[in-house]
C-alpha cells in the first residue's frame, strides 16, 4: 500500500479527549483532513459500532488512541477492559483492512514483567501481571492476526498537563500535604503525551510519503530517553511547584510492598526505542527535558 499520490489524506482519530488523543489533534491537523471522536460518539465495546465507524467514514489512516487505562480498576472491570484494550482494536484493524487504511494503534510497558535489568526490546517475549497489561497485549496480537498495514507504538509512563496522571496529581498533592510516600522500586521512562503526539505524526509523514508503507509495518517502543523510578520523577515535579505555593516539605521514599495495589506492576519497563531511531531517525528527549519542556520551565 502506497500513499505517495495522496495530497490531503482522511485521518479518523479515536480517543480525542484522552492525553495522547487530545494532542494528536493538533499535530495530525496540518497532514490531512482529521475527523476525531471520543465516546459516547464511538463507543468500542461495540465491535458493530467500531466496524461501522470504519466503514462508513473510509479514512486512510485510523489511529486509535483510545483505551481503558485504569490499570487496578481493570482488576474488576475485566470484561469492559477486555472489549475496549483487547478486541476493539482487533476489529479496527480489519476494518482498516476492508478499506485499505494503515491502523496507527498504542500500546504499554505493561505487556512486559519487569523481571529484566536492562531495557526492553520490541521482540523481547511479553508476559503481563495484570488485566490491563493482558488485555492490551491481547489488542497487539488482534491486531498483527489481521495482517492488515499497521503501526505499534509501546508506550511509558504517560503523563500531560491535562487528564489524569501522575504529573497533576503530584502538583496537586504538593499544594494539599506535607509528605509525599512515594514508591523507589519501580522504573520506566515519563514520557510527555504531546511528545508521543509528535513523534506518531513525524512517523505518519513518512509512511505517507513511502511507495511502499508496508516497510514501515510492525511495532515500535516510542518513549522518552532515560529512566527513573516514581520517587525521583515526583521530586522533580515537587520542585517545579511555586515555594509559595508548595506545602510538600518531604517526598519520602517508599517500597512497592509498603504500597499494595490490585495491580501487580513490572519493577523495570523501561523501553529501548533504538528500532524507532534506526527506522524512522526519531528519538525523543530525555525525560527530564520532556518535564522541564511540558512545565515550561528553564532548562
Amino acid at each position: 500500500m502506497g500513499f505517495a499520490i495522496m495530497e490531503s489524506p482522511k485521518i479518523l482519530l479515536i480517543g480525542k479527549n484522552g492525553q495522547v488523543g487530545w494532542e494528536l489533534r493538533r499535530t495530525l491537523a496540518p497532514v490531512g483532513r482529521v475527523l476525531a471522536v471520543d465516546y459516547p460518539e464511538i463507543d468500542l465495546t461495540d465491535a458493530a459500532a467500531a466496524r461501522r465507524l470504519v466503514r462508513d467514514n473510509k479514512p486512510n489512516v485510523v489511529v486509535n488512541a483510545a483505551a481503558y487505562t485504569a490499570v487496578d480498576k481493570a482488576e474488576s472491570e475485566i470484561k469492559t477492559a477486555q472489549l475496549i484494550n483487547g478486541v476493539a482494536p482487533g476489529v479496527l484493524a480489519e476494518a482498516a483492512k476492508q478499506v485499505g487504511a494503515l491502523l496507527i494503534h498504542y500500546s504499554t510497558d505493561y505487556v512486559f514483567d519487569g523481571t529484566k535489568t536492562t531495557p526492553y526490546v520490541e521482540t523481547d517475549a511479553p508476559n503481563p501481571l495484570g488485566a490491563y497489561g493482558r488485555t492490551k497485549l491481547e489488542g497487539d496480537e488482534a491486531i498483527r492476526a489481521t495482517g492488515g498495514n499497521h503501526l505499534i507504538f509501546r508506550l511509558c509512563w504517560v503523563y500531560g498537563a491535562r487528564g489524569q496522571n501522575f504529573l497533576l496529581t503530584m502538583q496537586r498533592l504538593a499544594r494539599e500535604r506535607e509528605t509525599l510516600r512515594i514508591v523507589k522500586d519501580q522504573f520506566g521512562c515519563p514520557t510527555w503525551s504531546r511528545l508521543i503526539a509528535e513523534a506518531t505524526t513525524l512517523a505518519l509523514r513518512q509512511v505517507l510519503a513511502a511507495s511502499d508503507a508496508n516497510i514501515f509495518k510492525g511495532t515500535y517502543h516510542l518513549a522518552a530517553g532515560g529512566s527513573t523510578n516514581w520517587h525521583t520523577f515526583a521530586s522533580r515535579i515537587v520542585g517545579f511547584v511555586p515555594e509559595a505555593e508548595r506545602r510538600c516539605r518531604e517526598v519520602a521514599a517508599i517500597t512497592t510492598a509498603e504500597y499494595p495495589t490490585p495491580a501487580k506492576r513490572p519493577a523495570y519497563s523501561v523501553l529501548d526505542c533504538g528500532k524507532l531511531k534506526k527506522t524512522f531517525g526519531i528519538q525523543l528527549p530525555q525525560w527530564e527535558d520532556g518535564l522541564r519542556l511540558v512545565l515550561g520551565a528553564e532548562s
